[in-house]
C-alpha cells in the first residue's frame, strides 16, 4: 500500500514538474543570455574602433576639439560598466548601461556628422575605412539588440503566463529588462513637412 502511493506521488510530481515550466525557463534563460552576448560583443566592436576613429580625426588640423572630447569620454564612461550576464536581471544597472551606450551613439553621430565640414578628413581612404566599419557595426548590434529583444520577450511570456509563472515565483525567475527608447517623448511626434516654396 505504501509502496503503491511512493509511486503515485512519484509520477504525480513528475507530471507536475514536466508541466511547471522549470526546462523551458533553463532554455530561455540561455536563449537570453546567448544574445545579450552578441550585443556586448558587437558594443565591444564599436568600442574598439573608437580610439582609431579618434585618432584619425585629430591628424586633421582645426577639428572640433570638444566634440572629440565628448566622443573620449563617452567611450570612458561606456566602458567604465562591468557588461556581464548578470546586467540583465538588474534593470537599474541595465537602464545605466542602455544610457552610456546611447550616448556613446550620439557622440559618434556627432563627430561624423561634423566631419563632413573637413575635406581632407572626407578624402582620408583610412577614415572612410574606419566609417563604413563603424555604420557596419552599428548595423550588427542593431541586429543584435533585435535578436536580444526577442529572446527577453519570449523570456518574459514566459515567466508571466499561467501556470509557469508559479514556477516562476517559486524559483526567482524575474522578467528581465528591455532595451527602451530613451527619446520617446521627441519621437512620438509625428514630424512636420511643409513642401511649400518660401
Amino acid at each position: 500500500m505504501i509502496r503503491r502511493l511512493l509511486t503515485t506521488l512519484m509520477l504525480a510530481s513528475s507530471l507536475l514538474l514536466t508541466g511547471c515550466g522549470y526546462n523551458d525557463f533553463q532554455r530561455e534563460d540561455e536563449a537570453v543570455k546567448a544574445a545579450w552576448s552578441e550585443v556586448i560583443s558587437q558594443y565591444q566592436r564599436r568600442s574598439d574602433l573608437v580610439p582609431n576613429i579618434v585618432a584619425t580625426v585629430k591628424g586633421e588640423a582645426n577639428f572640433e576639439q570638444e566634440t572629440l572630447t565628448k566622443v573620449v569620454e563617452a567611450r570612458a564612461k561606456a566602458t567604465s560598466i562591468q557588461a556581464t550576464p548578470e546586467l540583465v536581471n538588474n534593470p537599474e544597472a541595465f537602464n545605466k548601461f542602455q544610457q552610456a551606450q546611447g550616448e556613446l551613439s550620439g557622440a559618434l553621430s556627432r563627430l561624423l556628422v561634423v566631419s563632413e565640414n573637413y575635406p581632407n578628413l572626407k578624402a582620408n581612404q583610412g577614415f572612410q575605412d574606419l566609417r563604413v566599419t563603424l555604420e557596419g557595426t552599428e548595423n550588427r548590434i542593431t541586429v543584435a539588440r533585435n535578436k536580444y529583444i526577442q529572446a527577453v520577450q519570449s523570456y518574459n511570456t514566459l515567466a508571466r503566463s499561467f501556470p509557469s509563472n508559479l514556477t516562476a515565483k517559486i524559483f526567482g525567475y524575474e522578467p528581465k529588462p528591455n532595451f527602451t527608447v530613451q527619446n520617446e517623448a521627441q519621437i512620438s511626434n509625428a514630424p512636420k513637412v511643409d513642401f511649400e516654396k518660401k
